[in-house]
């Protein structure tokens, strides 16, 4: 257990095989630490101090510090963690150095440096290492599709586009951690078209050669004419000394594909020559005596020099290796296999590149190439986008829309990927040296999960981190078997993660919504019942899962989720800048695109665990999402036009809006957004009866005041269940405004009440058929139980939560074995949004009202 003084950080996972840089963020309670203290981190071993850079991520009203980020950079190996504590940190042997020219930006970490252009196709001029050049040129790149058809003849045409820089920002710029953003758009090499905006984030670390990447682009073509072909990164790799002395790694389920340009095969290769080969294999230099020699060395003159390479990935459970002597010969397979590790090596002697994809496999079709390996310079180009799978098709799946019949959002068809974006993450190595097959599969493994520092979750619970949960808690019976459907729940969804592959890259990270348990599988394709894009928040559930349990299968996870609903299932430029697509079949497919899709609220778990600038990009997007609506009224099909500009609920829009504006206020105390929460909820203070009327409202974004449209308009439930209580109950230990707990507590309380109750409260005004499905209450029903000590409330809460089938079924005992296309195990039930809101309601009620929680109720239940 952390103390006040002494915060103790241990790895998510394994510690790192491989020195690392490493970015965490640690939450403080009010008032505990000023923007100005200073901090230091140990070795929790005792071996002394480590220079750390510190940050303030986010603020309390007060000013103190309500979330701090760090960075280190970490030796191998330190099985015992670390903590921090105040006072004067250590200073590192090494820092980065960042200097700059009008042309370009030099880093040097102390064990490389890196030349960076602020204008160009050129994103990276050069990396040396040890006085040698390991990098001469970085890239992006793309091939940009184009179909023409009549008659069922269609003609492709591809076109070749390069990434070109606009901005250049240095973000950090050490001790310890330098960061620099670039961004631009890619442009045609024929047309000298511009599209898909780019932003580039590269990250150095103090006594490092290593360089960490993340590259977002974003779609503004018209999907029924642009296809994207192809999209990557390539390195230009110098590469010198004999070809038999260049080397190329790639990463395959277990092992290496390792080989060179000129192989020391041959038919002839025996006795020492069968051991040079062995050597040459393993990567280590090989020499040969001229004369000694001369007839092995006529024999590798006389071999194939194999110039090209390409590992594609082109579905979860398949990749293909291939290699070729020249342009103009065919591709010879060499190996295949179900799950390619995602990191490649090019290099001779002086040194050379490695670059791991992370999620390689999970986000296919993905490929690495390496070109030119016998010429003074090899390119080395990971694939975000295979250009041998098939052009990525961002068309809806239909040309109308299926309200009725398939619980779509709308009647108009708004179905446009124009604005969305993705993200992907690398790791580049320069090295001095082919690496051994043990720092290969370091390499790997860290690309694949970065090492990252997490607080323990009782710190994490202490300091009220993100509201209001619980600790896991066996201590009776009732309490263990809770804690039992908790993680059979999330096992659950781990393992149909697998069994349904949800993979891919515009779609792994994301669950599906609801189960056809005639045909044994989720409603792929049925309208609103498809991909669940946030739908209940499956985001929050995630991420609490891991806060009180601290598990890293848990944190990857959500941090998929978080990476997928963030950039897919979101709007960043555009008609619908601010706002996400509804559940559907096509991620950006439904009519409806609301604030509760890519709220702040979502994602700033991440941002604070890790200081992902590219979160940080996103939230900081949708502090002004309310002024979207003015375009897209989100009750348009309800309310018709009249002297509002908008029209929204509490919850999920309002709900959603004061998330991105408690952000923006704690992270940059910009208190001009402070003051719209409190001008929404001044408004609600003088409606009829607080919370409980409504719940919509007459919005206009310029003023951020609220107009009451009556006390019964709309149902209840989707006021809470969109992430409302988890938001409105961490704003409520920012504001300190107990005439604003009350009334979530008041409106926590009638949710559930029968009309005869609700009636002595509201006199008859609001009927009780407005206050749909109670186990999407419970969590604000909780709350005011908690606050009220209303008994009746509690007892109810928990009768809900128990007589629900979540409550009754250990998931992984009682699924069922099934056959579709093969077999398969099978909860015939099963839907996400219960799944998230029951976890989570849970969750809370074993924090608010463990008393009432009945004491047999276990045995009840099994």
């Amino acid at each position: 257990m952390s103390s006040p003084l002494s915060i103790k950080l241990r790895w998510l996972n394994e510690p790192a095989a491989l020195a690392a840089g490493v970015t965490w963020g640690i939450p403080w309670k009010e008032g505990e630490l000023r923007r100005d203290e200073q901090l230091a981190l140990h070795a929790a071993d005792g071996s002394g101090p480590v220079a750390m850079q510190s940050w303030p991520a986010a603020y309390w009203p007060d000013g103190s510090v309500k979330w701090s980020a760090h960075a280190a950079a970490l030796p191998s190996e330190q099985q015992d963690g670390y903590r921090v504590t105040k006072g004067a940190g250590a200073s590192g042997p090494a820092c980065v150095k960042v200097s700059e020219t009008e042309e370009t930006i030099l880093l040097d970490t102390g064990v490389m440096s890196c030349t960076i252009r602020k204008q160009g196709n050129n994103l990276i001029e050069s990396i040396v290492r040890s006085g040698s050049e390991i990098c001469s040129g970085a890239t992006l790149i793309s091939i940009k599709e184009s179909r023409n058809g009549v008659s069922g003849a269609t003609t492709i045409r591809q076109e070749p586009f390069q990434g070109r820089i606009r901005s250049v920002t240095v973000e950090q710029n050490g001790p310890v951690r330098a960061v620099v953003k670039l961004e631009g758009k890619h442009r045609g090499g024929n047309s000298g078209r511009e599209w898909l905006p780019f932003s580039l984030r590269l990250y150095f670390y103090a006594g490092l050669g290593t360089i960490r990447v993340v590259h977002t682009f974003h779609y503004d073509g018209n999907p029924n004419e642009d296809f994207i072909k192809a999209l990557g990164i390539s390195f230009a790799v110098p590469m010198r000394g004999p070809l038999y002395n260049r080397h190329v790694r790639l990463a395959g389920d277990r092992g290496f594909f390792s080989e060179s340009p000129k192989t020391l095969h041959t038919r002839r290769t025996k006795g020492k020559y069968r051991e040079l080969f062995e050597r040459q294999t393993q990567g280590v230099p090989v020499e040969f005596d001229a004369e000694e020699d001369r007839y092995f060395l006529g024999l590798l003159d006389d071999s194939a020099v194999w110039d090209d390479y390409k590992l594609v990935q082109r579905s979860a459970d398949h990749y293909g290796i291939w290699k070729r002597t020249q342009a103009q010969c065919c591709w010879v397979k060499s190996a295949e296999g179900r799950r390619a590790g995602g990191l490649g090596y090019a290099g001779g002697e002086g040194g050379g590149l490695a670059v791991g994809v992370r999620d390689f496999w999970r986000k296919h079709p993905s490929g690495l190439d390496i070109h030119g390996t016998a010429g003074s310079e090899a390119s080395l180009t990971a694939w975000f986008w295979s250009p041998d799978g098939e052009a990525m098709d961002l068309r809806h799946y239909d040309t109308k829309t299926h309200v009725e019949s398939s619980y779509e959002g709308a009647e108009e068809l708004r179905a446009t990927p124009y604005g969305i974006a993705n993200t992907s993450e690398l790791t580049v190595w320069c090295e001095e040296e082919t690496p051994s097959p043990d720092r290969l599969r370091a390499m790997q493994e860290h690309a694949d999960a970065e090492p990252l520092l997490v607080c323990e979750p009782e710190y994490f619970h202490e300091v009220r981190a993100f509201g209001l949960w619980s600790m896991p808690d066996r201590s009776t019976p009732a309490k263990a078997m809770l804690e039992e459907r908790l993680d059979g729940i999330a096992s659950f969804y781990m393992s149909e993660v697998e069994q349904r592959k949800w993979y891919g890259f515009w779609d792994y990270g994301d669950f599906m919504h609801s189960y056809d348990p005639v045909r044994h599988v989720w409603n792929y394709d049925l309208g609103g019942c498809a991909w669940q894009n946030t739908e209940l928040v499956p985001n929050m559930w995630l991420w609490v899962m891991f806060l009180r349990s601290g598990r890293g299968d848990l944190f990857r996870l959500a941090e998929a989720m978080t990476r997928h609903t963030s950039e897919v299932d979101v709007y960043h430029f555009g008609e619908y800048a601010g706002l996400g697509s509804r559940h559907n079949v096509v991620h950006w497919g439904c009519g409806c695109k609301e604030a509760r899709i890519a709220m702040a609220g979502l994602h700033r778990y991440y941002y604070y665990l890790t200081a992902d600038e590219r979160i940080g990009d996103l939230m900081d997007e949708v502090k002004d999402a309310d002024f979207s609506t003015v375009n897209l009224d989100p009750m348009r099909a309800y309310f018709p036009k009249d002297e509002h500009p908008t029209h929204i609920r509490i919850g999920p829009d309002w709900a959603a809006f004061s998330s991105n504006w408690m952000t923006r206020w704690e992270r940059f105390e910009d208190t001009a957004y402070r003051d719209k929460i409190v001008t929404g909820i001044e408004c609600v203070k003088d409606a009829n009866y607080g919370l409980i009327s409504g719940p919509t409202y007459g919005y206009d974004p310029r003023t951020s005041k609220l107009t009451p449209l009556g006390d019964d308009n709309w149902g209840r439930h989707l006021a809470i269940c969109m992430g409302a209580p988890q938001i409105w109950f961490e704003l409520a230990a920012m504001l300190k405004d107990p005439h604003w707990e009350a009334m979530m507590a008041d409106f926590g309380i009638y949710y559930n009440l029968p009309q005869e109750r609700k009636d002595l409260i509201t006199g008859g005004a609001i009927s009780h058929d407005s206050f749909h499905h109670p186990v999407l209450s419970i969590a604000i029903a909780a709350f005011g139980a908690y606050y009220r000590q209303d008994e009746w409330t509690a007892q109810h809460s928990w009768s809900v939560l128990l007589d629900n089938p979540f409550a009754k079924t250990d998931l992984r005992k009682e699924a069922e074995t099934v056959t579709y296309v093969d077999s398969l195990s099978e909860i015939d039930w099963i839907n996400t949004n219960e799944a998230a809101q029951w976890s989570l309601n849970t969750i809370i009620s074993l924090e608010l009202i463990p008393e009432w929680l009945p004491v047999g109720e276990a045995e009840t239940v099994r």
